[in-house]
């Protein structure tokens, strides 16, 4: 079930997407990048729907999808 972003609380939102963030193991090439930078970038797409947030009924857990 898709989860609008805003449903969520500030706080809530940054945790689901700093766990996102720090287990997606991308790699960003030359550039570093700190874990504020790429919250900022996750929650860009979250607004313009480039991603969305998703729960799992049968594991009870949120995941931020990023949309194809």
């Amino acid at each position: 079930m898709e989860i609008p972003y805003t449903e969520l609380s500030p706080d809530t939102l940054r945790s689901l997407i700093e766990e996102f963030v720090s287990r997606e193991g991308t790699d960003y090439g030359q550039s570093a990048y700190t874990i504020d930078d790429k919250v900022r970038h996750v929650m860009r797409q979250l607004e313009n729907k480039q991603a969305y947030i998703n729960y799992d009924a049968d594991s009870t857990s949120c995941n931020i999808v990023l949309k194809q």
